[in-house]
């Protein structure tokens, strides 16, 4: 769900080309629930294979992340790791209107509602550990590092843009923005089109940078993380009663530490805010390698095609496709 920080923060819509050669590290499981949502059929039913195993994730991560390869892009994939101890809630919480929208879906199905249904099917969207599986097996197979994160991979991400080893996070969460990334991609999709209600309306990546909303805002990491923390985050949804963004900003930019704006508020939460705190603070880092490996596309073809039933006529295209865009990179990278 993420940090609601929409009314504050402001970014610029960019074209693929400003993130041509720039590694991009990527909060896996935001853009792989993406797929599970939007990747069905009418009635809401997700894509499945002739075993009845869904594969909305490994169709969406292999067209999208072959796309951004043939576009120039070099993407890292970052896994969440062990959540943390106060997630635990948030995760329960999320468990169970995943079980509601799985009840209201079959309802709408019985019925014969099928926009309910489908818009119920999307809040229903369940991870499972043989698609996690899946996905890392997929992307060893294309050659893009894939990196398991010790907790939230949105820090693990952050923490690599901090150090240089990536340009910038892809996610839609403003998240890693309280981690100290430098810079965010919000809507790195290449079709451009995101479903609005019952249009289609036309959506470019947006690049967030973080001295831009520090600038704007007259305030430091350190408080954005404090406001944050009043807005709500997932280790403590819904905030701070009665503080919204605007009304979070100014206390901040009048109490100035997280001790001056405790005396100031009621925290019933059984977290500490001084946990959350030092968690957006410090992000746990890893050992972990960025380079990319070679495309297997008999791997990917077994996975994809043998394993999962996918047409091999549009893999192998899709392939080729790839093949062809990286040897026009490669020849006009002899020109720069």
């Amino acid at each position: 769900m993420g940090i609601q920080l929409t009314d504050l923060v402001e970014g610029k819509e960019i074209g693929l080309a400003a993130l041509f050669d720039k590694r991009i590290a990527i909060d896996s499981f935001n853009w792989i629930y993406q797929f599970l949502s939007i990747i069905r059929q009418k009635d809401g039913t997700p894509l499945k294979d002739e075993k009845g195993r869904v594969t909305s994730h490994l169709s969406g991560l292999f067209y999208r992340t072959t796309k951004l390869i043939a576009a120039g892009i070099k993407p890292i994939y970052v896994f969440d790791g062990k959540m943390p101890e106060f997630k635990r809630a948030t995760t329960e919480q999320r468990r169970d209107i995943r079980a509601e929208a799985a009840h209201e879906w079959k309802e709408a199905l019985t019925r014969g509602d099928l926009e309910a249904a489908r818009k119920h099917a999307q809040r229903a969207s369940e991870l499972t550990e043989e698609m996690i599986r899946d996905s890392k097996l997929l992307l060893k197979a294309l050659g893009v590092p894939a990196i398991q994160a010790p907790s939230e991979g949105e820090a693990l991400c952050s923490l690599m843009a901090r150090k240089g080893d990536a340009y910038a996070a892809a996610t839609q969460d403003y998240d890693s923005l309280l981690f100290g990334c430098p810079r965010v991609v919000r809507n790195l999709s290449i079709t451009g089109k995101r479903r609005r209600g019952k249009e289609l309306v036309s959506v470019e990546p947006t690049l967030i940078l973080l001295k831009d909303v520090l600038e704007n805002l007259g305030i430091g990491r350190s408080q954005l993380i404090i406001l944050g923390i009043l807005v709500g985050t997932d280790y403590n949804p819904g905030g701070v009663s009665g503080y919204g963004p605007r009304k979070a900003l100014e206390l901040v930019k009048k109490k100035k530490t997280l001790k001056a704006v405790l005396s100031e508020i009621v925290w019933d939460f059984d977290v500490p805010a001084e946990e959350i705190y030092d968690f957006f603070r410090k992000p746990l880092d890893v050992d972990y390698s960025t380079e990319p490996g070679d495309v297997d596309e008999d791997a990917v073809k077994r996975l994809l095609c043998d394993e999962h039933d996918f047409s091999e006529e549009r893999i192998e295209s899709a392939l080729q496709k790839l093949k062809e865009e990286r040897k026009s990179q490669k020849s006009l990278s002899k020109w720069l």
